[in-house]
């Protein structure tokens, strides 16, 4: 998947707080040690390598990790040549899903918008585009904290839970309330083209916007945020 969608949001990874990178016992072996235990990687490309060493100082986009792919003699890369640019990087880094935090920024000076946490040993995050006629809605039993970061959102069943860092991603939660497309969603809000859609990407595969099977969505409510998106 592209690093920038739509020109507009960043896709930033970045290890678990606290998930330490460490050589490990066997010849070219490394050691993340989190909150579920120890995972060993076995003889990992030096790219590799070094992008866990810089997601572990923070967010970091991966176009910028998959430039330490350095070429072969022979002009290849290494070992990333058979599976296309940047595919290495991404299924070694979707393996240790349980450990990286995903963070959609934006393309100003405010900030990113969320960050979806691992909660879970087995936590898989699994970004897709929703379809734009798809009805979404908050999952039974979410709940919404306020504390110091902002707004954290969780779910019994999630294996993630969702930080809020902007108010963006509050309006967008807004409408979640009730049944809404994507396409809904996006008319409602007055935010750049593909934000919306990305928001909902990133919620939903946090677990945090669920199919709603049966339901109708409530015009009324689309129908007080649209000016927003006129003026």
């Amino acid at each position: 998947m592209p690093d920038d969608v739509d020109g507009c949001t960043v896709d930033l990874w970045s290890l678990v707080e606290g998930v330490v990178v460490e050589p490990g016992d066997l010849e070219g072996e490394l050691v993340l040690t989190g909150p579920w235990g120890s995972e060993r990687v076995s003889a990992p490309h030096p790219a590799l390598e070094e992008a866990l060493h810089r997601l572990e100082l923070g967010p970091v986009r991966l176009a910028n990790l998959e430039a330490g792919l350095e070429p072969e003699e022979n002009g290849g890369r290494a070992p990333a040549a058979d599976q296309g640019d940047g595919h290495y990087l991404l299924l070694h880094l979707e393996r240790l899903s349980h450990l990286i935090v995903r963070t959609l920024g934006i393309d100003d000076l405010s900030g990113p918008l969320l960050s979806a946490m691992p909660v879970s040993p087995v936590a898989h995050f699994a970004l897709a585009p929703l379809p734009g006629q798809e009805l979404v809605r908050l999952p039974g039993g979410v709940s919404l904290s306020v504390g110091r970061d902002g707004v954290s959102v969780q779910a019994p069943d999630a294996s993630y839970r969702v930080q809020v860092h902007r108010p963006e991603v509050v309006w967008v939660l807004g409408l979640l309330v009730w049944p809404v497309t994507p396409d809904q969603a996006s008319a409602a809000l007055a935010l750049p083209a593909g934000v919306t859609e990305r928001i909902l990407d990133y919620l939903a595969a946090a677990g945090m916007a669920t199919k709603a099977e049966g339901d109708r969505p409530r015009p009324q409510i689309l129908g007080r945020a649209g000016p927003r998106h006129s003026a």
